[in-house]
């Protein structure tokens, strides 16, 4: 039976730990849109939270089974860097449009994007896929900044209580309770919404609120088998939103 875990024993809850400022950023939230925007959708996830997969296995996502269809073209013209762009996707369960600019930050030193990607596909239900992508930025700051640094437990070595042990263990439950429906789903989703909210207080601190032109240098070159995935994704055209 999977270990119950409370918010406080994996996260640090960031609905009120917003990161410092930085000397370049005096206000990090001083955006009213993104502010506004951020908070209109927090409020619908705290009663219904990014856990299980929006829609079923192999179905396409359309715009009925979004949070607010709407959202898409107001997330899209705030052009915030993109990894905020793609986490306010997420939280309106549009992981299509997320996925788009995520494949372009399937690499080092987008560590950000990376762990973006991994949460994008846990809410999906790739449990597989999402823990490779928590592998992959497991020593990053973002990932430590949500998940603390891996630690042994003297007391009960079974029960991760941060780091990558705890993460996984985390995804472990999220698997169970969609599978078995063994779990607390209130809890589990409460867990959920404040790792993504870590994602996006770490990431507002590092790269701004404020709108972002060229957003060229937030993307990696991909190698190999990443660029020929990336690239079939934009042949294939999954989701509603053709890419």
């Amino acid at each position: 039976m999977a270990a119950a875990y409370r918010t406080s024993d994996s996260f640090t809850s960031h609905t009120q730990r917003l990161p410092e400022q930085s000397d370049n950023s005096d206000q990090v939230y001083a955006t009213t849109t993104f502010s506004e925007l951020y908070e209109s959708l927090l409020s619908q996830c705290r009663t219904d939270p990014p856990l299980l997969p929006p829609v079923a296995t192999f179905a396409k996502t359309t715009p009925k089974t979004l949070r607010v269809p709407a959202l898409g073209n107001e997330i899209a013209n705030l052009s915030l860097h993109p990894t905020l762009e793609a986490a306010l996707h997420i939280l309106n369960l549009d992981l299509p449009s997320a996925h788009f600019l995520l494949r372009h930050m399937q690499c080092a030193p987008a560590w950000e994007g990376m762990f973006l990607h991994g949460i994008l596909h846990r809410i999906e239900g790739d449990y597989d896929n999402a823990r490779a992508w928590y592998g992959n930025v497991k020593d990053s700051e973002v990932f430590a900044y949500a998940w603390g640094r891996s630690c042994d437990s003297q007391s009960n070595p079974r029960v991760p209580t941060s780091g990558i042990d705890a993460a996984l263990a985390f995804i472990t439950e999220i698997k169970s309770l969609k599978e078995t429906g063994t779990g607390d789903t209130d809890e589990l989703g409460s867990r959920s919404l404040d790792e993504i909210q870590a994602v996006v207080a770490f990431c507002a601190k590092k790269f701004g609120v404020q709108r972002v032109d060229d957003a060229r240098d937030a993307w990696t070159k991909n190698e190999g088998k990443i660029r020929e995935k990336g690239q079939a994704m934009v042949v294939g055209g999954e989701g509603w939103r053709q890419f």
